[in-house]
């Protein structure tokens, strides 16, 4: 442990030097990147923002988080000691959900600075979740909390977990939603777009947490989202929406 705070202490430095270079990190910008841009500047993001992670997210969701996490677990409905892998697991909340549950979780980050800060205790492995280091049908299921704006390829995605993940066994994916309501997603709009970025300013990184309200354009319509879970091979694919669409939840069986 304290090998990897020495090195996550290495990693930030050489981080902060790089984007004082610059002048602007790599996620502040107008546009939101693509491709291998994308997927350096979200590792980077995360690496920067992983202090206080937590904080900002109680804060910011009045612990409503909390909430959606303990739903995405119950709705997982695997027996106990069931092997879980949670992807882009960040600090690991929803390993320490699984853990209660009687699960047994396994962190997986591509942000080496979101498994530093990682406190549940769970085995953590850093890796692309698009190419997970597991074999075919090895996993008994798996979750996933508000990443799947953050991928370069959804499609891709979905097929990695057909393959990991055994007959039968089971997905739950969270992620923010849009309401339906039009009130609810006017005040949400106005909430996420503007609220949310100064409450990341004072707290950790204000160009963060810009980009992440606008991230939410890169998730397709959920109907798109459970025909591609339909087409990876989770057959019974299904979607909710929580908290009058400020989430939602994709859940699956592998067929």
């Amino acid at each position: 442990m304290n090998f990897l705070r020495r090195a996550l202490r290495r990693k930030f430095t050489r981080f902060e030097k790089g984007r004082s270079l610059v002048g602007v990190s790599s996620w502040d910008r107008d546009t939101l990147p693509e491709g291998d841009e994308k997927k350096q500047a979200v590792r980077d993001m995360f690496d920067a923002i992983a202090p206080r992670y937590d904080l900002v997210n109680r804060i910011m969701t009045f612990r409503l988080d909390v909430r959606w996490r303990r739903r995405t677990v119950r709705d997982l409905a695997l027996p106990a000691d069931s092997i879980v892998l949670d992807l882009a697991a960040g600090t690991g909340d929803l390993c320490i959900d699984l853990r209660e549950a009687g699960l047994t979780p396994i962190s997986v980050d591509l942000s080496y600075g979101m498994l530093a800060a990682d406190r549940s205790g769970a085995p953590r492995v850093q890796a692309d979740i698009l190419s997970l280091p597991v074999s075919d049908g090895s996993v008994d299921g798996v979750t996933c909390g508000f990443a799947l704006r953050n991928l370069t390829d959804l499609d891709a995605f979905f097929r990695e977990l057909a393959r990991a993940v055994r007959p039968g066994g089971r997905i739950a994916l969270l992620d923010v939603g849009i309401p339906k309501n039009r009130v609810i997603r006017f005040g949400n709009s106005i909430y996420f777009g503007k609220v949310v970025p100064r409450i990341g300013a004072m707290l950790s990184d204000g160009a963060a947490y810009r980009y992440l309200p606008k991230s939410v354009a890169y998730l397709p319509e959920p109907d798109e989202m459970v025909a591609m879970l339909q087409r990876a091979g989770f057959d019974d694919a299904s979607h909710q929406l929580l908290s009058g669409g400020l989430t939602q939840l994709l859940l699956g069986t592998r067929a």
